[in-house]
């Protein structure tokens, strides 16, 4: 039965004519052989790129003409910081200058205070050069740290104010009612200073509370407490300059009693500035919905 198939299943030789199956257990004869094919891929076939041999920088007979558009590029972003967050941002350098203000401030008035000591001192009875020397440096190193903290606050407070305004009018939908130069100015101005700050940090207080943005402001006894403590330092600043153009022994000793003031009032006043930066930040910080649980009894 050479001629016949046999069947892979079984082994029997099935007889000619018996047809495509095994008579004896029915699989089919002819051999498979199963091929597994990846489906055609529905993207349209990628054009072949030429490749092309490297032949250096470009050449021109002439200077292009052709160029970038100067300024930046244009970036569409809408992740950009809001004023609160900057002004937490300025918030986070200022709070600590302010505390290193208060400390070499009350450093320049004890260091004021012992020159005014050992001037008293001075007119009974010789004074040692150790002790002279050392209240020296003490006045000069309180009294120049003083006033770059002071410079140093003065800017990040005024960049501050600038940025909380803005958070407070867009928590309240208005318009400051101040413009940016504006409160520069009066930030900076003799005369103007000591109006203008706390009428402007009266207003973002104002809109914080949500009170009438038509009413007038009325400062809390926090920012009140600020205003005064400002007013004072800044007319000290302007006396204390004013009294060292005065000569004789009796006025200098008298500017030493009027810079001891001036640093006690400088170290007061930045204390009380950290305060009323976090005061007014937690004021403009958005509102929140307040979720309550209510039990309810049933039958």
């Amino acid at each position: 039965m050479s001629g016949s198939p046999q069947c892979s299943r079984c082994g029997r030789f099935a007889p000619a004519g018996a047809g495509p199956f095994c008579p004896y257990c029915g699989r089919y004869l002819a051999p498979l052989a199963w091929v597994a094919e990846p489906p055609p891929d529905p993207r349209p076939p990628l054009p072949v790129r030429p490749r092309f041999r490297y032949l250096g920088p470009p050449r021109y007979r002439e200077i292009p003409r052709w160029g970038f558009p100067v300024g930046p590029w244009p970036v569409e972003s809408d992740d950009s910081p809001s004023s609160l967050e900057r002004a937490r941002a300025l918030a986070q350098v200022l709070l600590p200058l302010l505390w290193v203000l208060a400390a070499v401030a009350f450093v320049g008035f004890l260091a004021e205070t012992l020159r005014y000591v050992l001037l008293v001192l001075s007119r009974e009875d010789a004074l040692p050069g150790g002790l002279v020397s050392f209240s020296d440096a003490a006045v000069a190193f309180g009294g120049w740290a003083s006033l770059a903290g002071a410079a140093g606050c003065g800017v990040l407070m005024i960049l501050w104010t600038l940025r909380i305004r803005e958070a407070a009018a867009l928590r309240s939908d208005t318009v400051p009612a101040r413009s940016a130069r504006a409160v520069v100015l009066g930030w900076v101005v003799p005369g103007l200073n000591l109006a203008v700050p706390g009428g402007v940090l009266a207003e973002v207080e104002h809109l914080g509370l949500d009170r009438v943005p038509g009413e007038r402001p009325r400062p809390g006894r926090l920012l009140l407490v600020w205003w005064i403590a400002w007013g004072l330092s800044v007319v000290l600043g302007v006396l204390v300059f004013a009294w060292s153009f005065r000569g004789g022994v009796q006025a200098l000793a008298d500017g030493v009693l009027l810079h001891a003031l001036l640093d006690l009032v400088c170290a007061v006043t930045a204390v009380l500035t950290v305060r009323v930066v976090r005061y007014l930040e937690a004021l403009v910080e958005p509102t929140r919905a307040v979720r309550r649980e209510i039990l309810v009894a049933l039958p």
